[in-house]
């Protein structure tokens, strides 16, 4: 099984599904995809038999699909990646890019050759992606991150960032 994740903010990732599409026509995927697509469109790979598509999905259950599968394709993000990582998946980031409006900027871009240091693989064109595909990297065995998630740094840093963070996101409570 190949996993597709897109994650879930507010910005189609339309190339992905394209080239998945492709990928699927061309037969160089012959086995099921399972499509984690948050609010992108899914319409040229809904009716293949082959493809699983939800818009969400808990994290216990991506983790178990994940440990699962042959591949996972997944959009550059850093709790994807870190998550990929600890599951010792075989994976390749695939980052969103603001040229095709992915995403607001290239950070996703930015943190993939970050990543390549540590081993971990990324594609920017549909031949690479063909090719981890047919190929897909090594399982990873090595450590990502060290330090405190981002969040967790910043809410330390600044006690009151947590209340604020909620009031803006108009939660009632705080946590």
């Amino acid at each position: 099984m190949i996993i597709l994740t897109l994650g879930t903010i507010p910005y189609s990732f339309d190339r992905a599904i394209t080239w998945l599409h492709l990928l699927l026509e061309q037969q160089v995927i012959s086995e099921p995809v399972f499509i984690q697509s948050g609010v992108t469109d899914t319409s040229l790979v809904d009716s293949n038999p082959l493809a699983t598509v939800v818009k969400t999905i808990e994290s216990k259950k991506l983790i178990a699909l994940v440990k699962e599968a042959r591949l996972v394709i997944s959009h550059g993000g850093q709790g994807s990646t870190r998550m990929l990582a600890s599951q010792q998946a075989s994976f390749v980031l695939l980052p969103r890019l603001a040229r095709f409006e992915e995403h607001i900027d290239d950070h996703q871009l930015l943190f993939a050759k970050s990543m390549q240091r540590f081993g971990v693989k990324h594609c920017l064109a549909l031949d690479e992606l063909r090719q981890f595909v047919l190929e897909p990297p090594p399982p990873f065995r090595g450590q990502l991150f060290n330090g405190p998630k981002l969040a967790d740094h910043l809410i330390a840093k600044y006690p009151g960032l947590k209340e604020v963070a909620f009031k803006q996101a108009g939660c009632l409570e705080t946590v």
